[in-house]
């Protein structure tokens, strides 16, 4: 059973930075892709930042220059170092985890909340 778990989300204030984790119950290297996501109220789960095995990185336009997406396969752990934050950003992150082949599998975290307000 894959368990990924999110942590250091809070509440900041605009023009702060927060630091995102996500620790995997196992080896990360056995997932070809691991991102973050993110859902606002009232608005559908998008993707923020995903990093490949290989360590190709891809950051959504709203949050290039601000935040990056790294991993560190000896800690199973995949981080989101957020900067400039903005209160637009304020929202659940997620933590996901895919296995890709024949078919796709998906894995999720529980989430973080992170509130960025003055």
């Amino acid at each position: 059973q894959v368990q990924l778990v999110e942590s250091g989300g809070g509440l900041v204030q605009p023009g702060g930075s927060l630091r995102l984790s996500c620790a995997a119950s196992g080896s990360i290297f056995s997932f070809n892709v691991m991102g973050w996501y993110r859902q606002a109220p009232g608005k559908e789960r998008e993707l923020v930042a995903d990093i490949t095995r290989g360590g190709s990185r891809n950051h959504a336009d709203s949050v290039k220059g601000r935040f990056t997406i790294s991993r560190d396969n000896a800690k199973n752990t995949v981080y989101l170092q957020m900067n400039s934050l903005k209160p637009e950003d304020t929202a659940v992150y997620y933590c996901n985890a895919k296995r890709t082949g024949i078919m796709t599998y998906d894995y999720w975290g529980q989430g973080t909340q992170v509130t960025v307000s003055s």
